[in-house]
């Protein structure tokens, strides 16, 4: 097992690698950049889509526009050596094969450098962000499988009855509800909209969360962190049910649970003595991939309708103010805890069944 653990962390290296060449190649092609947002700022059109749009007051040609022409703007009537001065700060005076193999070294030693805009480290960015997406994630997560696992076994015993059907239609009801409109719904209901005023419309905690007592502190916190909570673990209830229900469902009709009941062993003794086991498998095995999903997925704009500050929103407004040091380091972080979770899942599968042997198997 040693040996393949080594091989799955020898390859987040050219994985990484590649992630970060394809974006980078991506972003040579994408017009504008944050020398435009800031002109574009200093001449009044707000953000970088007027100052290439070509039909400005400045009369910028529509064959000028792109982010490989990068000095254009000049011709706008702001000083080159302004210009120059921005590009050279910003490390955009250097040719793109250099910056990137600049920008890798850097990563490498976890030095993600400085945002453009707000001259702040991006690790400390990224860290300070980080709480609020883990506390949607870990919690929506949990949610998830605290509710998911028991009903989805429940529904594996009872297949075909009418609890089974009706509770399968409220969870493709539920499934089909965006999480956006379920929150919006949630606000509405419990935030203040026009019913009941029960849980707080936005914040993470309350103004005074440092003077509370530590019980107080956690009450607060779980106040807060409640309809978030919800809102985001709507689709992921549905699809976690549903797999449980099937795994429970293809263990039970083996012959092993047959030869389980002629042996005299109850039907609760052969579920969680035998079943639970092999079925919980890729259910259990499957929580750290879950926990990345919902922390990548929905969560911007979950984090705009509830007023948190996290990793999602940093990473949309940095995309649209083009800060490429933000985007780049918030994008090689998730590629890596990704790619780190990704081995862990496996070690699950080892752990929950040690019969699996993924070194064997090479």
């Amino acid at each position: 097992m040693g040996a393949y653990i080594l091989r799955r962390l020898l390859l987040i290296i050219p994985t990484l690698l590649g992630v970060m060449v394809v974006n980078f190649a991506l972003t040579q092609f994408v017009p504008g950049g944050p020398i435009e947002q800031i002109l574009a700022d200093l001449e009044g059109e707000g953000d970088v889509f007027g100052a290439i749009s070509g039909t400005g007051d400045a009369g910028i040609p529509d064959d000028a526009a792109g982010a490989g022409s990068e000095r254009y703007l000049g011709s706008r009537g702001l000083p080159e050596e302004y210009i120059a001065q921005l590009e050279k700060e910003f490390g955009l005076d250097k040719p793109p094969v250099e910056r990137f193999l600049n920008m890798i070294w850097r990563y490498m030693q976890f030095d993600f450098g400085e945002s453009y805009f707000e001259s702040r480290p991006v690790l400390e960015m990224v860290l300070e962000k980080m709480p609020v997406s883990l506390s949607l994630g870990l919690w929506s997560t949990l949610l998830i499988y605290m509710l998911s696992i028991p009903l989805g076994i429940r529904k594996a015993i009872r297949d075909g009855s009418r609890f089974d059907v009706w509770t399968s239609g409220a969870i493709i009801v539920g499934y089909a509800i965006p999480g956006f409109l379920f929150a919006i719904f949630l606000l509405i209901l419990f935030a203040g909209g026009s019913y009941y005023q029960i849980f707080p419309l936005q914040g993470l905690t309350s103004k005074d969360f440092d003077e509370l007592t530590p019980l107080g502190k956690v009450a607060d916190y779980m106040w807060h962190i409640t309809l978030p909570t919800i809102a985001l673990s709507i689709s992921g209830f549905a699809t976690l049910t549903l797999l449980t229900k099937n795994s429970f469902l293809d263990e039970i009709n083996k012959q092993y649970v047959t030869t389980a009941k002629a042996k005299g062993l109850s039907e609760r003794g052969v579920l969680y003595g035998h079943v639970f086991r092999n079925a919980m498998l890729i259910v259990i095995a499957g929580f750290p991939a879950m926990f990345v999903g919902i922390f990548f997925a929905g969560s911007l704009i979950i984090e705009t309708l509830f007023g948190l500050d996290g990793l999602g929103r940093m990473g949309f407004e940095a995309t649209v103010k083009r800060d490429y040091a933000v985007v780049f380091g918030t994008l090689f972080s998730f590629s890596l805890l990704f790619l780190v979770v990704g081995i862990i899942s496996d070690l699950m599968y080892v752990f929950i069944d040690p019969r699996i042997d993924f070194e064997g198997r090479g």
